[in-house]
């Protein structure tokens, strides 16, 4: 992916979404002993980063794909991300979710015109079932974070954060499927000379780090996180 395939994809967002504040804590700069400044996607639409990504990924497809509709599964936040997306664009979404999901994650995809599968609470199950409505509606499949359109939206975070301070030791972020780090990890190869991309996981959620140590892809035997979002099977 090339420097202009993120501005490119900034600029085509744009409408869709809210540019999100930079705030600055003096309490917290003083308890770490550094200058903070935190970029604030829980003022996103929906609440959440996912939003980027689910808009880009939409806003490629042709018109013919739009008018199949597209699908996905997720436990919450990416479903209600392209679920809201899917009814800004007016394209059909369905939402594969586990029975597990949390019940107000679900009230939402449905209050965005989502289309919500139940499923079993593995990610076989999520697959399987997310491959037979592919089948059935023609719809294309959007991955929650394995997919470049939705990586470079969730890029946008860091630009639009590296566009108002250019010049941060280190960027740290949290990691659940990855979308989010690698668009991170893009932004900050194109737009800051001397930045340092940090991951942060759950104690017992921590499959990217032992990915990393085993050099294979590592799932998680446990989801046991406050962090609901970071619980990536």
């Amino acid at each position: 992916m090339k420097k202009e395939d993120l501005i490119d994809c900034h600029n085509r967002i744009a409408p869709y979404v809210h540019r999100t504040p930079v705030l600055t804590s003096r309490l917290l700069n003083k308890m770490v002993g550094a200058e903070l400044f935190f970029k604030c996607e829980n003022f996103q639409r929906m609440g959440a980063y996912k939003m980027r990504g689910a808009t880009n990924a939409i806003l490629q497809l042709t018109d013919a794909q739009k008018e199949k509709g597209v699908v996905t599964h997720s436990s919450g936040n990416f479903a209600q991300a392209l679920s809201l997306a899917a009814k800004s664009l007016g394209v059909k979404a369905y939402i594969v979710m586990p029975s597990s999901a949390p019940q107000v994650k679900k009230d939402a995809v449905k209050e965005y015109c989502g289309a919500i599968i139940e499923c079993e609470p593995t990610l076989k199950a999520r697959n399987a079932v997310a491959d037979r409505i592919q089948s059935e509606s023609g719809a294309t499949f959007i991955h929650p974070s394995n997919d470049l359109n939705v990586i470079a939206g969730q890029g946008t975070v860091c630009m639009e954060l590296l566009q108002e301070h250019p010049n941060l030791d280190m960027v740290i972020v949290p990691v659940g499927g990855g979308g989010l780090i690698a668009g991170t990890a893009l932004a900050v190869h194109y737009f800051s000379d001397d930045c340092k991309v940090i991951g942060a996981e759950p104690f017992e959620v921590d499959d990217a780090y032992r990915s990393l140590k085993s050099g294979k892809i590592e799932t998680n035997e446990t989801t046991n996180t406050i962090a609901d979002g970071l619980k990536t099977q």
